[in-house]
């Protein structure tokens, strides 16, 4: 495994790409930084952490030739790899938020980015920039957001979480790369948070009540409403309040 430290850096996956232009790494070059200036998450919410304090880091995995179609695939076998790496820790009621928020309860203490090299129909390779909360206290009176330190009361080693964290991406994607999608897919929607329990969400600045009920291969929300009727949902179609 191939890991790079940076003291500090604007964005790891910029960071990675910048790298990525001027020499060829290898599959699972990991590079992490203790200080990153401008984190970035879903739909380009910033991703605030404390220097020092959590993991912000970015995978590069080359796809050979993996269809665009299937690129969600990615997302679960990544929000997958973090959430049973987790559990190695003991983090309580652990899920994953559509489409790859990591929740403890309803407090988020993970996010990832992945952004895709596409050559015609297939994928060349991702990066996958994963910011993980670990030992951070204090989140500016954010709603909805923990670590993994003020989930257990314990201190934790960020080499050994990277490690383990690893290991548990490498695991993943072996068993994607031995056609596990099916199985890949099921594990995601068991862990699912809140499917199949009444919610509510924000569509087109109305709320709706509704149950979410899977997710497509192309990574659409499925929400069944009143009456049994099912939509599906792009990443900014809708906002899930809980």
């Amino acid at each position: 495994m191939n890991i790079i430290k940076v003291g500090a850096t604007d964005s790891t996956n910029l960071h990675l790409k910048r790298m990525l232009l001027g020499e060829t790494m290898p599959d699972y070059t990991v590079l992490v930084t203790d200080a990153q200036l401008l984190g970035r998450g879903q739909t380009g919410n910033k991703w605030l952490s404390e220097p020092g304090k959590n993991l912000t880091l970015s995978i590069l995995k080359k796809m050979e030739g993996m269809p665009v179609a299937s690129q969600f695939l990615i997302s679960m076998v990544s929000s997958l790899a973090i959430h049973n790496s987790l559990k190695n820790f003991h983090i309580p009621e652990l899920s994953i938020k559509w489409p790859n928020d990591i929740m403890s309860g309803t407090s988020k203490i993970g996010g990832i980015l992945i952004e895709n090299t596409i050559k015609g129909s297939v994928l060349q390779s991702s990066i996958i920039g994963v910011g993980l909360n670990i030992n951070q206290e204090s989140f500016d009176n954010l709603g909805n957001v923990s670590s993994l330190k003020l989930l257990t009361g314990v201190s934790f080693d960020l080499d050994e979480v990277l490690q383990d964290l690893m290991v548990h991406f490498k695991r993943m994607f072996e068993k994607l790369g031995d056609s596990g999608s099916k199985e890949i897919e099921e594990n995601y929607h068991k862990v699912l948070f809140r499917k199949d329990l009444p919610s509510t969400f924000e569509i087109n600045k109305e709320l709706r009540s509704g149950c979410i009920r899977g997710v497509t291969k192309s990574g659409k929300l499925i929400v069944e409403f009143d009456r049994g009727i099912a939509k599906e949902f792009g990443l900014k179609e809708l906002r899930l309040i809980y």
